[in-house]
């Protein structure tokens, strides 16, 4: 429809139309607005939720490794433990001995002196 065909109105009506179709824009941009921000929102929350994916991915992989370096330490200990048992049984083999050899040469040592008391004259 041309500007011919269309009734005239008045200018008050108009007017009117004009300001009720302002308000209309005014509160259609406001929904724009809105939504423009719900999107940023969700697009913020999704780039959240990967990252924290990302690090649970990885805090999983560094427990992991953790467990089976931990695996190895208790093994390397164990390894340890046996190793320095057979240390320990082997010195105490050693003491023994040296306690023996002590004893004897303590016994020879008494036996020497009582010889020399022995044959010397009072």
């Amino acid at each position: 429809m041309n500007e011919q065909e269309r009734p005239r109105i008045s200018t008050a009506k108009a007017l009117q139309d004009w300001r009720d179709a302002e308000r209309v824009v005014a509160v259609a941009r406001r929904g724009r607005l809105a939504a423009e921000a719900a999107v940023a929102a969700a697009s913020e929350a999704a780039e959240a939720a990967t990252a924290t994916a990302d690090a649970a991915k990885a805090a999983l992989q560094s427990a992991t490794l953790a467990e089976a370096l931990a695996k190895r330490t208790a093994s390397a200990a164990r390894m340890l433990t046996e190793v320095t048992n057979a240390d320990l049984a082997e010195a105490q083999t050693e003491e023994s001995l040296a306690d023996v050899d002590e004893a004897e040469a303590r016994d020879r040592y008494r036996n020497a002196v009582s010889r020399v008391e022995e044959t010397s004259p009072p």
